[in-house]
């Protein structure tokens, strides 16, 4: 890490750019449930597989920008640190962001790896379809942008943006590595702003989406995304049976039909800085009650396996299995709902919130309490599932997490 600072930190100067980074440690510790189907395998065979370790990372982050040949160059990278609890640790650089940019008339161009996040939700965003980036992680990390060609072009109240990403891969590639085109639209009107979007992606065809963010107020601010897609890429399970035993992982990717997403939320803050968000969405390409009934009985089909004595490596890989897919999806359940409530007191910032899945009354509670200095920002949370046993929040392999972080920037 020393020595990608002092490299950075050499060039800058010499290219007559601007140089910023920051630091970043931080300590993880997870909480492993002791139901769902990771724990229960976990009981039949313990070496199998075990719940994600507590572990600390340590980050740091050099950026720089520099003017050279008549274009803007910008770099952002990463060098990070692991170590999880019981087990060795790991490092490595990454590169976030690399990309030159110019003017060609009217129009802004970027060439490179990129971060490009659109839509207006906090929770869920549904036309985010260039970076697609994950939401409401515990622990904010740096993004890796995305490799585009991207235009823009700006005027007083509107702009546009054209972008070809992952121009370079393969065409079988799934989720955000899809090549794809994709373009936005934005339009200011008066206290509102009103967004178009569209996509072709290579396997998953088109997708058409539309979003608006209305201040109403000076303490209340609405906003609002639906898009619907032709294809989108997901998850199956292939298993014959709920009582069989499979000698593979069951899970495949497909391409599935049309879907649709929406979200509709607002805010509301007050003089005394406090805030209160109310997002509710809907993600038709999450799984269906009926795909999660059927989930469910496999997993009782293969406890009653082991209970009856089948083979204990076999029945616990096949449980394993089952935990997959709480990676293989953003959204959990198709309905949602989000309340979180914060407050700015000078430099300190507590925060309360709860995702809510109506279909079977899981939630995952966080509470967070952050204090912000010049340079150092300091912040510690906590987050454990909630709901009746049966819930698929319930069933998630790590149900409470709690962390402590520092952040110096310079």
């Amino acid at each position: 890490m020393a020595l990608l600072l002092c490299a950075a930190m050499a060039m800058a100067p010499a290219m007559g750019g601007e140089l910023r980074g920051s630091w970043q440690s931080y300590w993880l510790a997870r909480s492993a449930a002791q139901a769902g189907p990771l724990a229960q395998a976990h009981a039949l065979l313990p070496a199998i597989a075990a719940a994600p370790a507590s572990s600390g990372v340590t980050l740091a982050q050099v950026q720089g920008s520099a003017v050279w040949g008549g274009l803007q160059w910008h770099a952002d990278v990463v060098a990070r640190a692991e170590r999880p609890e019981g087990g060795p640790g790991h490092s490595q650089a990454t590169v976030m962001e690399g990309y030159a940019a110019g003017t060609l008339g009217n129009w802004q161009w970027s060439l490179g790896r990129k971060v490009v996040g659109w839509d207006v939700g906090y929770g869920f965003r549904p036309n985010d379809v260039v970076q697609q980036e994950v939401r409401r992680l515990l622990v904010a990390v740096p993004l890796q942008g995305r490799p585009v060609l991207m235009a823009e072009r700006y005027t007083p109240d509107a702009a546009w943006s054209l972008v070809a990403v992952n121009p370079t891969t393969e065409r079988s590639a799934t989720g955000a590595r899809e090549p794809a085109l994709a373009a936005r639209w934005y339009q200011r009107l008066g206290a509102a702003d009103a967004y178009a979007f569209a996509r072709w992606g290579q396997r998953t065809r088109g997708s058409l989406g539309a979003a608006f963010a209305w201040v109403v107020s000076d303490a209340l601010e609405l906003h609002g995304s639906l898009r619907h897609m032709a294809h989108f890429d997901t998850w199956e399970d292939t298993s014959a049976a709920p009582a069989a035993l499979a000698l593979a992982s069951p899970w495949r990717t497909t391409t599935a039909g049309a879907a649709q997403q929406a979200l509709l939320g607002g805010t509301w803050t007050n003089a005394q800085q406090v805030s209160v968000l109310l997002e509710a969405w809907y993600d038709g390409t999450a799984p269906s009650a009926g795909q999660w009934r059927q989930w469910a009985q496999r997993g009782e089909a293969l406890q009653r396996m082991a209970a009856a004595g089948g083979p204990p490596a076999a029945v616990a890989g096949n449980l394993a299995w089952q935990a997959q897919v709480f990676n293989a999806f953003a959204s959990l359940r198709r309905q949602s709902l989000l309340l979180r409530g914060s407050w700015t007191a000078g430099a300190w910032e507590p925060a309360l919130d709860m995702l809510y899945h109506p279909e079977d009354g899981g939630a995952l509670l966080t509470a967070s309490l952050a204090w912000k200095g010049d340079r150092w920002r300091w912040e510690g949370g906590l987050r454990a599932s909630a709901g009746p046993a049966g819930a698929v929040v319930r069933q998630l392999p790590v149900q409470r997490q709690a962390y402590v972080q520092a952040v110096w920037s310079f």
